[in-house]
């Protein structure tokens, strides 16, 4: 399949409805990329990290860094596609994965969703916003997927929440948009944020949870999903990563759900 044809395919959100059609997508950009790049760029800092660079036809365009410790190559995701669905049958059933299996989760993921930013890194210049949004949005529908898979109830939604003065009595309702709701038995039990970068989102998620909690006189756990937090340095050292992701982050998140 072309460049062209892919990344024609990732701008269309219709044709991801299941965790096949990610799949399937995700194969056939792998095996694109294994004959179809211009060159692969090493980064010069973190020597684990490659961008690719595509050929005339996706104007010669850079992609993302592209962590290769975690991402597939075609022949990789193949046997990992089939032990994807293994993993997901054992989480399903209520059992916990191997150490093996829970690194194929990971790395699939990871690779799911990589594949489709990075052929929407072959749009021109000019549309890099609406790559953006599209990458955003079907990551967070690839979660609530498998979620789902997992028999959980899991929907994204607008919440209406009740704002009251001292007395108790309710003044006015305050909407707040999420990207998963988790339920069971028709009672919600966690709120989560996704994300393919925690830029100038990580403050929201504890937001969101106080601000909840309090209006709510809950303790409702919150959770937040991020796909990866590098970004080239500058526009003029292509091959070098930056980090933005705060270490104490994880550790804040823990204790706050």
């Amino acid at each position: 399949m072309s460049l062209s044809r892919l990344v024609s395919h990732a701008t269309d959100k219709k044709r991801f409805r299941t965790i096949g059609h990610y799949i399937d997508f995700c194969a056939r950009y792998l095996e694109y990329v294994e004959t179809g790049l211009q060159a692969r760029i090493v980064s010069q800092n973190e020597s684990h990290y490659q961008f690719f660079q595509y050929k005339k036809e996706g104007s010669f365009n850079i992609t993302r860094p592209l962590n290769s410790h975690l991402m597939y190559d075609a022949e990789g995701f193949a046997q990992a596609a089939q032990q994807f669905g293994m993993t997901l049958e054992q989480l399903r059933d209520g059992q916990r994965p191997s150490d093996d299996l829970r690194e194929n989760l990971i790395r699939t993921i990871y690779t799911l969703q990589q594949s489709i930013g990075a052929a929407l890194d072959g749009l021109p210049a000019g549309k890099s916003n609406q790559a953006r949004k599209i990458n955003g949005d079907l990551f967070e529908r690839l979660i609530r997927l498998l979620i789902v898979s997992l028999n959980v109830d899991c929907v994204s939604g607008t919440m209406q929440v009740p704002v009251k003065d001292t007395d108790g009595t309710e003044l006015f309702k305050s909407s707040y948009q999420h990207d998963l709701l988790l339920s069971k038995d028709d009672e919600l039990k966690i709120i989560g944020s996704v994300k393919t970068s925690s830029k100038d989102r990580i403050d929201k998620v504890f937001m969101d949870k106080f601000l909840y909690n309090r209006l709510t006189d809950t303790a409702l756990p919150h959770i937040a999903i991020f796909l990866n937090d590098v970004q080239r340095k500058k526009k003029t050292e292509l091959s070098d990563i930056s980090w933005r992701f705060n270490p104490v982050y994880p550790l804040c998140l823990l204790c706050e759900t």
